[in-house]
């Protein structure tokens, strides 16, 4: 079950702006143009036509691209759809029959096997569902869409040039709706530039090899600004009197400072006293608390999803032995429906909240802890039905 979401990409693509880039209107025409223009980037006249030979417009990528639901549900209730035991067993299993590589990643890009083997989970279930969707057509499909262009028109030519070089073939190379690939699933444009031949067979083949995609999911998370050798995410708990409107990844102290704030680790220890972090209550003050370190954020770069973000992010620290968190007792939260209609009102009131789209985002944070701290309520930053109905 592929469960990233499409904004992973968001920060992949060109300096380009929707508008700068042709999209919609007939699809022919707009092939038409892709090939005009791989033409001017200097691709192979001959390889341009083969490429773009079959292409065709999917309908099931564009519904996929719509359908995004699952990221309604709060920390909670997503992580322990995803995160079962037989996942646990089968990650520990892989690590012990992968260590070698797992030894050389640690060494080379400083990437907790942890992080790489929840990756490899969610995205593809350990490989064992990769996605059966033509990739060409997803990518070219999403560039002619008019949602985000700037991000997959520049992955249909890092296909083109993958093509060129030997590694795909626009008739039969499947993935994920996004036009991702393999076992961790990765962009054209994200091979082209970390793609790393982990097993020594001298070609980069995600989809078969998991030395390869495990060496180039690293490599990537190094280049995207993975701070080697330190902590991601560690539960913690707080004193009573916490100032909660000081929780969320907007306010960053330094570990240390945390500490003499109440911070403490729910086990073991904080790292470094002079790594700066942020306190994260993904359902407010009664649930879940945990510490991120700078290399939580480098998270985002590959998912936009903070529910997505934090249960892998999570998962990486239980298959190195962390503890299960400790869950609390949060306030109910809000359905779908019910976080639309309060994102309409904080919107009414002037607060940028992006889409109206029932998911509780860092802009929908970021409101509703400034709404509560204005009719004097824990910000927290976790909307609830006494908060609607004040509101």
């Amino acid at each position: 079950m592929r469960l990233i979401s499409l904004l992973a990409a968001m920060l992949i693509g060109t300096a380009a702006t929707a508008q700068d880039v042709p999209c919609g209107g007939s699809f022919s025409s707009f092939v038409n143009g892709l090939k005009a223009e791989a033409g001017e980037l200097g691709h192979d006249a001959g390889a341009i036509n083969r490429f773009f030979a079959g292409v065709q417009k999917s309908e099931s990528v564009l519904k996929a691209d719509r359908r995004q639901g699952i990221f309604q549900d709060p920390f909670i209730t997503f992580s322990r759809k995803l995160i079962s035991q037989s996942r646990l067993d089968k990650g520990r299993r892989l690590s012990k029959d992968y260590d070698a590589i797992f030894d050389r990643i640690e060494r080379d890009y400083g990437v907790s096997r942890g992080v790489l083997l929840a990756f490899w989970a969610f995205e593809t279930d350990y490989g064992s569902f990769q996605g059966n969707l033509n990739t060409a057509n997803a990518l070219v499909t999403l560039a002619h869409d008019c949602r985000r262009p700037e991000i997959f028109r520049p992955q249909v030519f890092a296909a083109l040039s993958l093509y060129e070089q030997g590694d795909f073939d626009p008739a039969t190379t499947t993935g994920a709706w996004a036009g991702e690939i393999g076992m961790v699933q990765m962009l054209p444009k994200d091979i082209l530039e970390n793609g790393v031949d982990g097993d020594g067979d001298g070609r980069v083949t995600l989809k078969t090899s998991a030395p390869d995609a495990l060496m180039s999911g690293a490599k990537m998370l190094s280049h995207l600004g993975w701070r080697p050798g330190e902590p991601w995410l560690q539960e913690i708990s707080l004193p009573s009197d916490f100032d909660w409107s000081q929780a969320g990844l907007q306010t960053e102290l330094s570990v240390a400072d945390w500490e003499r704030l109440g911070v403490r680790a729910r086990t073991g220890h904080l790292d470094d006293g002079r790594l700066a972090a942020s306190v994260i209550l993904p359902q407010g003050r009664k649930g879940p608390a945990f510490l991120a370190y700078p290399n939580f954020r480098v998270y985002f770069e590959w998912n936009q999803s903070f529910t997505y973000v934090l249960t892998a992010a999570y998962f990486g620290t239980r298959l190195r032995g962390a503890p299960v968190y400790e869950a609390g007792n949060p306030e109910q939260g809000l359905n779908g429906d019910q976080m639309k209609r309060l994102q309409a009102n904080l919107a009414e009131r002037g607060y940028d909240v992006g889409k109206i789209d029932g998911i509780l985002g860092a802009g929908t944070r970021a409101a509703v802890r400034d709404m509560q701290q204005k009719l004097g309520l824990p910000a927290d930053a976790w909307p609830t039905v006494d908060l609607l109905n004040q509101l």
